[in-house]
């Protein structure tokens, strides 16, 4: 019956709407049920709610007029309609919604009716965060799907194709970005050159942001003289129609745009700096009249982010200058001026780039700062008759009786961000804040109590470990003497915290101080005060669990769709877990086998969370800690095998990636640390492995490609190390088909160390018959280095890159064999140019 009325629009449209709410309603409180007695219904559910998309306004030209990117559209249907369908995607999950939409949508893409079209596109970018494992691994079908339709000849189908490739980006980041990158970057930048509809033209300016803000580094820099020669185009123009005609709405967006390129290809953005800093420079000069506030604000990001990009070296004339003129004309604006927020964040990523440099500009910046940071927000307790609703200022919440709790609120914004441009000083600057310290530290302490906001005792744990970092220098007795106030206080308050970001951020801040400390910094006492705050942590995570499942309790419920599913609670929890791990790692890393004993009673709980039946995440974390207790205790680890081995050999066949990385990296561990003890696990580990890296799809996901290449490297550390009475001669010619492997630089040197192995002992069945196998070898060194395997910055991987040059320079030192196993290995040409700088490395460097 809900269906029939939406579907009607007959029907008044409060009615529709509220009957569209029961429809989606129903599908968040009982999902399984729906999938279970009601799955018939589904595809005609997503249509209900296409439908509603499609009541839009037929007046084009009031929508191409707009020259504000806030200003919305007055379509509730269609708003109502896409914020349900995003509901109902995110409760039923892709495994139910995505195929029966992919239907739905192809035919509406095909209709001449621009509505439908728009409102299948539109679709496709709304179930994204609900269907991301179903629709991930299909990404370059779908992207392949939506770039034509940024030709449509009705501007409005044009700009929901940015959306939808905008909002993707950033769903399906990085895999997107990987896979699709040629077809959405030239797709965007052509709708953005497109200056004769603006509206248009400045989504394809935001879609681009989205791309660039997960993009790649080596992906980005390969379309950065075509993407800067457009945007250095549009700027020009929409500049000319600032002046010209006051329009402003391109202008803004291509200016965040160019700021979000610049953030994305760091120093190769060096290039464009001295072309768009004078006219940069020069808008924010200019742009004076309050019309403009925004795009001054926009301006003095993109600057800010350009300088973060370019350096220090680079920026710091015009930083200093641009730094003076910020905190001259702070002291002018109002709080609510739109300027207020651009120059804050801005003078903190100034202070990265300066870094010591910023300190002159301190004393000035941290009085403002100090004040707005220091703010008490005033309280009342009002009877209902005295509550003026209408005062911005204040916010009231009703307490029972004729009572309400007020909150003056004016000032508590401004506070955060005080709090968070601390943090920043405090991390960019180091001992050159040494000054600040102590008046901070007391302002932290108490602003971990602080119960109005839960962004100022976030920022306050976030200060914690950086404050000792800023006293290190002055010695050990000086950062203990921070660390006993701040210990006592972290514990107290995770002991009352009831917001779990803010829980996140008060574990981080141990397990951060524990890093800055070390071995000396802290005392047995505290360990045990450590370790008994990760066993309560762990209680708490596992009391929320089971309330939730007691709340969530479904009779049809599916264990397979309970796993699966990931909403914003799910993600907070697995986050919580993510902070105690580190917790444990910090503690291993920085104690070794003297935490084991601090570990004993820890390890139960951690145990508990390996059941194949609970969340993927807690079987992730929980084997992260296990990594732990084996790669810095293995004595430890090996006592304990017994109680994990099989879950963790069940867990590299894991149906999520996540649990099957952690996992393989454990068993990569055991063989490295080479204890007899763990030879029998390392043995059993290889048939799992070897289906985990040959599984379908293994590497359709970016969470995909780090797990397999985890299990390779384990695969090798077994082979290498593993101590395993094993004749590798079957297994040789797999690992080898393997590769090459590049995402995971940190095991690069391991899988490839291995390979130099093989290739430097002539091994047999690496080479091949009568060396049949040398164009293929060739090929997998080269394409390790052309795909970026190595980070070079790392110098443990220079010494796998040497051996891997060398065999190169050994093949080709027979000029006729080299030319023709070049033939054989039919080498594109940016492998060949990287041949050339294998063989020449002084020609490598000027690349």
């Amino acid at each position: 019956m809900c269906i029939q009325f939406v579907n009607n629009p007959e029907k008044n449209e409060s009615y529709r709407h509220s009957s569209l709410e029961v429809i989606t309603s129903i599908c968040e409180s009982t999902p399984s049920a729906v999938k279970k007695r009601a799955h018939a219904l589904i595809p005609e559910i997503l249509k209900s709610c296409l439908l509603l998309m499609t009541e839009m306004d037929d007046d084009i030209e009031e929508w191409l007029a707009v020259d504000d990117v806030d200003e919305e559209e007055d379509e509730e249907s269609a708003n109502i309609g896409m914020s349900s369908l995003d509901r109902i995607a995110c409760s039923l999950g892709g495994k139910a919604v995505f195929q029966p939409f992919v239907d739905i949508a192809r035919h509406l893409l095909q209709d001449g009716d621009w509505k439908r079209r728009h409102a299948a596109l539109m679709g496709l970018s709304t179930i994204g965060e609900g269907c991301q494992r179903s629709m991930e691994p299909k990404i370059e079908t779908v992207v392949g799907t939506i770039v034509p339709f940024l030709q449509d000849q009705h501007p409005r189908v044009r700009y929901a194709a940015c959306n939808a490739l905008g909002q993707m980006s950033t769903d399906f980041a990085p895999t997107l970005q990987k896979k699709c990158h040629e077809k959405v970057v030239v797709g965007l930048i052509t709708a953005l050159i497109d200056l004769s509809c603006p509206r248009v033209a400045t989504h394809a300016g935001a879609a681009l942001v989205n791309f660039s803000e997960d993009c790649p580094k080596q992906v980005i820099s390969a379309y950065l003289p075509v993407i800067m020669e457009k945007l250095e185009f549009v700027l020009e123009n929409t500049f000319k129609k600032l002046v010209e005609q006051g329009k402003k709405l391109i202008l803004e967006q291509v200016i965040t745009t160019i700021a979000s390129v610049a953030d994305a290809a760091q120093d190769q953005f060096v290039t464009y700096y001295s072309k768009l800093m004078p006219p940069l420079k020069f808008i924010l000069e200019q742009a004076s009249d309050d019309r403009f506030k925004t795009l001054r604000g926009k301006t003095i990001e993109c600057i800010s982010l350009i300088g973060l990009a370019v350096g220090k070296d680079m920026f710091k004339e015009d930083a200093i200058t641009i730094m003076t003129l910020l905190s001259n004309t702070m002291s002018e604006l109002a709080p609510d001026d739109p300027q207020c927020s651009y120059m804050i964040s801005s003078w903190t990523r100034i202070c990265k780039v300066l870094g010591s440099d910023f300190a002159p500009f301190l004393p000035k910046v941290m009085g403002p700062v100090m004040r707005a940071a220091s703010y008490k927000p005033d309280v009342a307790v009002l009877e209902d008759e005295e509550v003026q609703h209408d005062d911005p200022a204040w916010q009231f919440h009703s307490i029972g009786e004729n009572k309400n709790f007020g909150i003056r609120t004016s000032g508590l914004e401004e506070k955060v961000t005080a709090c968070d441009m601390i943090v920043c000083y405090a991390r960019e600057l180091k001992e050159a804040f040494a000054p600040f310290v102590d008046e901070v530290a007391e302002q932290t302490l108490t602003h971990l109590r602080f119960i109005f906001h839960d962004g100022v005792r976030s920022s306050a744990a976030e200060t914690v470990p950086l404050l000792i970092e800023c006293v290190k220098p002055q010695g050990l007795e000086r950062m203990r003497s921070l660390w006993t106030r701040f210990l006592p206080a972290l514990t107290a308050a995770l002991k009352t915290e009831t917001d779990l970001d803010v829980t996140v951020e008060l574990i981080s801040a141990v397990s951060e101080s524990i890093d800055v400390l070390g071995r000396n910094g802290i005392t047995p006492g505290e360990l045990s005060e450590i370790s008994v705050l990760v066993q309560e942590q762990l209680n708490e995570y596992e009391k929320r669990r089971q309330e939730r499942e007691a709340e969530e309790a479904d009779e049809d419920e599916d264990p397979e769709d309970a796993n699966e599913k990931m909403n914003a609670e799910n993600e907070e929890e697995a986050a919580v877990l993510a902070r105690i791990s580190d917790v444990v790692h910090s503690c291993f890393e920085t104690f070794g086998p003297d935490f084991v004993s601090f570990f004993d009673p820890i390890f139960p709980a951690v145990v508990h969370l390996l059941d194949p039946k609970r969340h993927y995440a807690d079987r992730q974390w929980s084997i992260c800690m296990l990594d732990d207790l084996i790669e810095f205790a293995p004595q430890g680890a090996a006592n304990y095998q017994r109680q994990f081995i099989d879950a963790m050999l069940r867990a590299v066949e894991d149906e999520y990636p996540e649990v099957r990385q952690a996992a393989a990296y454990g068993f990569g561990v055991m063989a490295l640390k080479g204890d007899s003890e763990f030879v029998p696990a390392l043995a059993a580990a290889l048939g799992p492995l070897c289906n985990c890296i040959a599984r379908p799809g293994a590497r359709d996901t970016e969470e995909g490609v780090i797990a397999t290449e985890n299990a390779i490297a384990a695969v090798a550390k077994i082979l290498k190390y593993g101590q395993i009475n094993i004749d590798p001669t079957q297994l040789i010619p797999l690992f080898l088909s393997w590769l090459p492997t590049w995402e995971d630089k940190e095991e690069s040197v391991h899988i490839y160390n291995y390979f130099c192995d093989l290739v430097e002992t002539n091994h047999a069945s690496v080479l091949g018959v009568d060396n049949s196998n040398l164009p293929r070898l060739l090929d997998i060194i080269i394409s390790s280095f052309h795909l970026g395997a190595f980070d070079e910055s790392d110098e443990k991987n220079h010494s796998v890159m040497m051996r891997m040059q060398a065999i190169v320079k050994t093949i080709a030192s027979n000029e006729a064999i080299f030319q023709s196993l070049l033939a054989q290995a039919n080498l594109d040409e940016g492998r060949l140019v990287t041949l050339r700088g294998i063989l020449d490395p002084q020609q490598q460097a000027q690349h």
